[in-house]
């Protein structure tokens, strides 16, 4: 059933999917309190403007994001690549690709990450495997899965296993994409505590010790969605600094040049993520600890 509501939203025109994403972000406002003030506290530890129309235009962002999913999933690729009208700094990748590097993207959950993925993946001469969490429910897995095995694109589980097949990858000279900006999972290792936006965040690690796989460039990159159903602009640059192999540190680099692209796009930002959880199984944060 959810693959034919799918089918028939990947058929809807950019504009219309962005409208419906307007008015079911703005439901959400008024109908969720506690995502509402999630997204305002947010907001403020980000020293971002936190007023009730941006926080309303970041549920609008969001509701975006997860209808242009069907778009990712369902559209063929001239399509894709007729969706994205900008792109800057794909220099990065070609100078990457004509020293035989792999390739290590990082994404965070900002603006259209599946979309500008499946359109890095189309461009590109080899496959691209984006490591991810499955989802629980196994027919919704089905769904992602089919939709990102598309062209190039492949996929490895966030397991001990599917790092494997992304190391493989990434020493083969192909590319991977990660979305390191969750909370992980304590009792699967790989976290520590780092500052986000000056606020201590439970960290993965495992970006950057990919980051540090022998002749591998690492590079940042987002879908900005353009306003009115214009389409998307991507953006790729280089990480900032390099990791250098103490975890605390690493993690601190990585979440500063995610900030780096949050704050250019502020609202495209999922901002309703509990970012600041504390996970079961994990030491205190800084501030709690004895």
């Amino acid at each position: 059933m959810l693959a034919c509501v799918f089918k028939l939203l990947a058929r809807l025109p950019l504009p219309v999917l962005h409208r419906l994403g307007d008015g079911l972000g703005t439901a959400a406002f008024y109908l969720l309190p506690a995502t509402r003030r999630r997204v305002r506290r947010h907001l403020q530890i980000a020293d971002l403007p936190a007023r009730a129309a941006d926080v309303r235009q970041v549920l609008r962002e969001t509701a975006k994001s997860g209808l242009e999913l069907p778009l990712a999933f369902y559209r063929p690729t001239g399509a894709i690549r007729s969706l994205f009208v900008q792109t800057h700094g794909w220099e990065h990748i070609e100078t990457a690709l004509h020293t035989g590097k792999g390739l290590l993207l990082l994404t965070p959950h900002l603006g259209s990450y599946d979309l500008a993925g499946r359109y890095i993946s189309e461009r590109l001469p080899h496959p691209l495997t984006a490591l991810y969490k499955p989802p629980k429910i196994k027919w919704l897995d089905d769904i992602m899965q089919q939709g990102r095995q598309r062209g190039n694109g492949r996929t490895a589980p966030a397991s001990a296993q599917g790092v494997k097949q992304i190391v493989k990858a990434l020493r083969g000279g192909e590319s991977t994409i990660v979305l390191p900006d969750h909370v992980p999972d304590p009792h699967e290792g790989g976290g520590v505590w780092a500052d986000f936006f000056g606020t201590p965040a439970y960290t993965a690690t495992l970006a950057a010790k990919l980051a540090q796989v022998k002749n591998v460039q690492t590079l940042f990159f987002c879908g900005e969605r353009l306003p009115c159903g214009q389409g998307f602009a991507l953006h790729i640059e280089p990480a900032q600094g390099a990791p250098a192999g103490k975890p605390a540190d690493d993690a601190l680099w990585l979440n500063r040049n995610l900030e780096r692209l949050i704050r250019r796009f502020p609202q495209q930002y999922l901002f309703a993520y509990n970012r600041y959880k504390h996970p079961a199984g994990a030491p205190p944060p800084p501030h709690e600890a004895p």
